[in-house]
């Protein structure tokens, strides 16, 4: 038997600094080639960047432009949008115990497949 998991749908300005520390080690390489598109509950489409924890999935809601917005006002991110090798570390540490973190780190293109390769 499966059990769902809440599904949480926020901005990611909004959301607590541990979980944008994570989704930082999870998507190493910026967040905008990682966005899905998902149909919200008054029907609209909308962009979103995928992130699971073992208590809940995450959509954090962001168009392409502000994801790329977000990782170039980030310093915790270099001119070329990669997570800084001192960061990573620091992060690495710091969730090293959560194994959705340790098997999701360095799969930038391939931790949330959302088969849209057209």
């Amino acid at each position: 038997m499966t059990v769902s998991k809440p599904r949480v749908i926020k901005d990611y300005e909004k959301l607590e600094e541990a979980i944008q520390e994570q989704i930082k080690l999870v998507y190493p390489n910026g967040f905008s080639q990682n966005l899905i598109t998902f149909t919200n509950k008054d029907g609209l489409l909308v962009s979103a960047l995928p992130f699971e924890t073992d208590e809940k999935y995450y959509l954090v809601r962001m168009t392409s432009q502000e994801a790329k917005e977000i990782i170039r006002d980030d310093d915790d991110y270099d001119d070329d949008g990669t997570l800084k090798d001192e960061t990573k570390e620091e992060y690495e540490d710091k969730y090293s115990e959560l194994d959705y973190i340790a098997e999701n780190i360095g799969d930038d293109d391939s931790s949330f497949d959302d088969d849209d390769d057209d």
